[in-house]
């Protein structure tokens, strides 16, 4: 069957600078597919991403890989092989906790093979190690082969040889193919212990760079504090920019009213010649006036001060009638008193 992709995400792609060990560098411009595939032959899993033509993740899961969420939407894992560490950027926390699911079955199912396989190769050692016991000489089976006078003589008994001979002879050829098989088996655990020791030395390295990741996390997190902090002020200052979003709307009616009243008071500027005009001539006018009432103040003290010395006059005029009144009463009462006394001497006469 080959490979099969059991499990399709998105992500965007990064690969760890090689020469500063620390800074990222994109492996693709945008997001691409990361896919993980199970080789039925190989018993063997991998990640792999296509960036258009070009491999950007060719990584065999091995058990001793660990997937490390350093973020909420980033993830990395190193492979000796490739001497790079992989990460991955993707659009939601749950795609991310989805993909460390599948690498930590994906890990566990490597782990099973490589025991599996351990298991088989010591099984199988054992079998060539029996076989090689039980395996007659070359002297032995030809004895078993005989002569033609001896297969004459054997009959059925020789048949029965002759089919152990042949079975005999197939474990031998399966014993050199096993033979074969373990040479190549032991060449690749020379080199997979050269990549364990390979691998021992990455993850000294390594160690050193998750305590400078982690110096550098702690870092980030006061920093995220910090910005948890301005955060909590940004807050404040989109109330305050919602309350100055009112205030605003207020003050765009205000100003709309305000154009309203301009308008009226443009339009009435238009009448501001005429009344100018109009206030020119009231002013003429109003000075004219003032002239005048000058003129009848002027005229209103000369008759007040007339009227004051008419009054004073008559006031003269009061007293000496009433010295004349007084003197004419004292001749009347006289003459009165005259014509009494002319009235007694008449009677007397």
């Amino acid at each position: 069957m080959g490979e099969q992709p059991i499990f399709t995400t998105r992500a965007h792609v990064f690969q760890i600078d090689p020469s500063t060990k620390k800074n990222w560098v994109p492996a693709s411009k945008q997001a691409v597919t990361v896919s993980y595939f199970y080789d039925s032959t190989r018993n063997s899993y991998r990640i792999i991403s296509v960036d258009g033509s070009k491999v950007i993740i060719n990584s065999t899961i091995t058990p001793n890989m660990n997937f490390t969420k350093t973020s909420q939407k980033f993830g990395q894992w190193a492979d000796s092989r490739a001497n790079t560490v992989f990460g991955l950027g993707f659009a939601s926390e749950q795609q991310l906790s989805k993909f460390a699911e599948k690498f930590q079955e994906v890990k566990e199912a490597a782990k099973l093979a490589r025991e599996k396989s351990q298991e088989n190769i010591e099984t199988s050692s054992e079998h060539l190690l029996e076989s090689g016991r039980e395996t007659p000489s070359d002297n032995q089976a030809s004895s078993f082969n005989g002569t033609d006078d001896e297969k004459i003589s054997y009959g059925p008994e020789n048949e029965v040889l002759k089919s152990e001979n042949d079975q005999l002879k197939s474990v031998v050829d399966q014993s050199k193919k096993w033979e074969t098989e373990l040479q190549g088996l032991k060449e690749s655990n020379a080199r997979l212990a050269d990549a364990l020791q390979e691998a021992n030395s990455n993850a000294e390295n390594w160690k050193s760079e998750v305590t400078k990741c982690q110096e550098e996390n702690n870092q980030l997190r006061n920093k995220i504090s910090e910005l948890e902090l301005q955060c909590k002020g940004v807050n404040v200052e989109r109330e305050r920019n919602a309350q100055l979003t009112v205030r605003i709307q207020e003050l765009e009616a205000d100003l709309q009213d305000k154009q309203l009243e301009l308008e009226d008071l443009r339009k009435q500027a238009e009448i501001i010649p005429q009344l100018m005009a109009e206030c020119e001539s009231i002013t003429a006018k109003l000075k004219a006036a003032e002239l005048t009432n000058r003129n009848l103040n002027e005229q209103m003290k000369q008759l007040n001060g007339e009227i004051n010395d008419s009054e004073q006059k008559q006031k003269n005029v009061k007293t000496e009638l009433k010295k004349f009144m007084d003197v004419l009463d004292g001749k009347i009462d006289e003459l009165h008193e005259v014509r009494q006394g002319i009235s007694k001497l008449g009677i007397d006469n």
